[in-house]
């Protein structure tokens, strides 16, 4: 049965090259033995360098479902996810991810994501984009808030 939804996430990518769309990336959440969401990359149809075919396809399983949780459900993807998708795959927190091509094929196709891999273990003073901490007293007063709400939603 795997087969079928994973061919079912490359033929959304493939379609979504030809119709001129979109980027080279489909997948499929599957829960119970059925895909309950859709999604392909949109990024430049809808100017929104979150719009990938992950991202879409959880936001919209998670819409389906009334939930921020995918737990029992699985993904299945025409590559492997970017450090993004991989992000939102976890707090999601999906049973399990299938991909078909590796990072290393998207990256000789032009999506190389190796920067942000390489950027997320340099030092802050060390990354391309700068980046400054500051406030941090009056920001930890949003987290003291929080421990302090008795009706809040853990996750």
């Amino acid at each position: 049965m795997s087969d079928l939804f994973m061919a079912r996430a490359i033929q959304l990518s493939i379609e979504n090259v030809r119709s001129g769309r979109g980027g080279p990336f489909g997948t499929v959440i599957v829960q119970g033995g059925g895909i309950i969401a859709e999604g392909v990359n949109q990024v430049t149809l809808t100017n929104d360098p979150t719009a990938h075919a992950e991202m879409l396809a959880i936001r919209q399983a998670c819409q389906k479902l009334g939930l921020f949780e995918l737990k029992g459900c699985e993904l299945y993807t025409s590559c492997e996810p970017c450090p993004m998708c991989l992000g939102a795959i976890y707090w999601a927190r999906l049973a399990r991810v299938y991909f078909g091509s590796f990072a290393a094929d998207a990256s000789k196709n032009g999506f190389d994501d190796s920067l942000i891999y390489g950027e997320m273990t340099q030092p802050l003073s060390r990354r391309k984009i700068p980046m400054t901490q500051m406030m941090r007293q009056e920001a930890l007063a949003a987290f003291h808030v929080w421990q302090e709400k008795s009706d809040k939603t853990r996750y």
